[in-house]
């Protein structure tokens, strides 16, 4: 506090004493110090009513997780994972519901509990059944309370990594020989928020009031507000403890507007992965797409420190659930290009059905016999660690001629739907205008999951090709490695030896850790590879006079 007290008498101005104040007040509200980790286990005789399907809606304070929904069923079996963000000094009530749902999009509330988060043991798995109220059954859940270190907000004269000795510490704290301890604290994340230069006004008088926010995951931390200024220096350093080496450090510069939503002013997106240690950093700031530039830089100075084991293990596990949020609205233009994506895809595989099946009609004599000759030889000495081995391979293959490839992205006006309709009786109008609204419904209920399937089908054929095309060296690396291993033991080991481990590993799972949730390896790693959108929207724009074209229209924070 003495520091504080020190600038001001040698800054006296009323603007650098308020910004001080209110540093430390969003110091003060933002800073957690503990993790609550719920494992949302299973319901216990839960009466549905007439609803076909359930999930759970969980509430501490603003931060909010819905579970995945589930077929009615008396004991539904959710087996997720939820991280709450713990206040020490404002620990509040976990508020659970259950809800149903019905297939005419009608949702009702079934059953809520509470439980008191201060009233739990630190450090400590606390599995409880809580009755519900309102109807019959009960939630089982596994809570668990773990402090967190890492997080913090300061100056630059006091930035933490700055310090040689607090560095040593924290190079200590995830060097090699500590790779089995505390798995889940994978590393820790600096950033130095230094200024932007040359943002939107976003205000009739021609200014901004600038504040920046730092979202990781479901981590946010964010600067104070400069006001009536287009050039901020917030001079700000925040560090995030790193959950998952994979996540993506999002920045975005907002407008204060007072008891409004703030006004967007840009945004980066910019990969863990990617971050240069300790360079300076001028980012050109993006629209809220991620995917063209809009006005203004800004610079930053990052610094990544992590341990690549817990890293490699964390990629095999799934990945962090985000915090709810307002669903995303149908679009021409994503639907339109998901549709464009899968149709990529499709001709890939279909040109690739073509190139074997003029092996077989001898369109190319030369290609047919080297064809029916590599054939003979591979089934004849056919060995089933042959399999990861063609894989390594390709890796090979694309290591030493690699591929770029680039998104297009396709783009269209969003379609509106205006309609009215004129009716003489009260009655008959309000009936159909009832029906209209349902087959609008689900339309729209149709067309939205058509997108998520279109979305999903095409990312999945996407990250497979990028996982080939060395898009992120670590993964492509930690693919070798297990394929490698996968040969190794393929080779060394028979066949019904592995199928016997695997099998009583899978019978005794349960016996051995009864709250452990099931998960697929292979789609938890393909989960962390980038689609072909995400490399536009992660990839840096080039700093250039013309990167930073003037939009004069002004755009509220919300949901794209």
């Amino acid at each position: 506090m003495d520091k504080f007290k020190d600038i001001i008498s040698k800054h006296p101005e009323s603007s650098l004493i308020r910004n001080l104040r209110l540093s430390e007040s969003l110091k003060k509200n933002q800073l957690w110090n503990g993790i609550i980790s719920i494992i949302l286990l299973e319901g216990k005789n839960i009466s549905g009513g007439n609803m076909t399907e359930m999930f759970v809606q969980l509430k501490l304070g603003d931060q909010r997780y819905k579970s995945k929904t589930l077929c009615k069923s008396a004991n539904p079996q959710w087996q997720e994972q939820f991280d709450f963000h713990y206040f020490s000094d404002r620990m509040g009530i976990l508020d659970i519901e259950v809800w149903g749902k019905d297939g005419k999009k009608h949702e009702e509330r079934l059953g809520t509990c509470k439980v008191d988060i201060a009233a739990l043991p630190l450090k400590q798995a606390n599995c409880l059944e809580l009755p519900l109220e309102s109807c019959l059954g009960a939630l089982l859940l596994l809570i668990t309370l773990r402090p967190c270190v890492g997080v913090s907000v300061s100056d630059l004269c006091v930035c933490p990594l700055a310090d040689p000795m607090e560095r040593k510490q924290i190079s200590e704290r995830y060097c090699l020989r500590n790779s089995l301890k505390d798995m889940k604290d994978v590393g820790i994340l600096q950033v130095k928020v230094l200024k932007a230069v040359d943002l939107l006004a976003a205000d009739f008088s021609g200014k901004s009031d600038p504040f920046c926010l730092l979202e990781l995951g479901n981590d946010r931390l964010q600067t104070h507000t400069i006001y009536k200024n287009l050039n901020p220096e917030w001079n700000k350093v925040f560090t995030f403890p790193i959950k998952d080496i994979h996540d993506i450090l999002e920045v975005t510069v907002f407008d204060e507007d007072g008891d409004k939503p703030p006004d967007f002013l840009g945004k980066v997106a910019i990969p863990l992965l990617s971050i240069r240690d300790g360079e300076l950093n001028c980012y050109v700031l993006k629209n809220k797409d991620l995917e063209q530039a809009f006005k203004g830089v800004i610079y930053l100075e990052m610094d990544l420190i992590y341990n690549p084991v817990k890293a490699s293990i964390r990629t095999f596990t799934p990945r962090e659930k985000r915090f709810v949020e307002d669903s995303r609205k149908l679009s021409k233009k994503i639907l339109s290009r998901d549709i464009d994506r899968v149709r990529r895809l499709s001709v890939a595989i279909w040109n690739t059905i073509q190139f074997l099946k003029s092996c077989f009609q001898w369109e190319s004599t030369l290609r047919s016999t080297i064809a029916f000759v590599v054939f003979l030889v591979t089934v004849w000495n056919f060995e089933l660690y042959m399999i990861p081995l063609a894989l390594l391979l390709l890796f090979f293959y694309n290591f030493i001629r690699p591929m770029k490839g680039k998104a297009s992205i396709t783009q269209d006006s969003q379609e509106s739907t205006d309609m009215e309709e004129e009716e003489d009786d009260e009655d008959d109008k309000e009936s159909e205008k009832r029906g209209l609204i349902e087959r609008i419904y689900m339309v729209q209920d149709i067309v939205s999951t058509v997108q998520n399937i279109l979305e999903e089908i095409a990312s999945f054929g996407e990250r497979i090709k990028n996982t080939f095309n060395w898009t992120v060296p670590f993964l492509s690396v930690l693919a070798c490695l297990v394929l490698a291993m996968a040969t190794i033991i393929l080779y060394v080991i028979p066949l019904r030896y592995i199928i016997l481990i695997w099998g009583i590993n899978k019978f005794t799972k349960k016996l051995r850790n009864p709250y452990s949730i099931d998960n697929n390896e292979l789609l938890d790693f393909l989960s962390r590879v980038p689609s072909d959108v995400q490399k536009v929207q992660y990839s840096e724009l080039k700093l250039c006079s013309s990167h930073s074209p003037l939009r004069k229209k002004r755009t509220t924070l919300g949901p794209h």
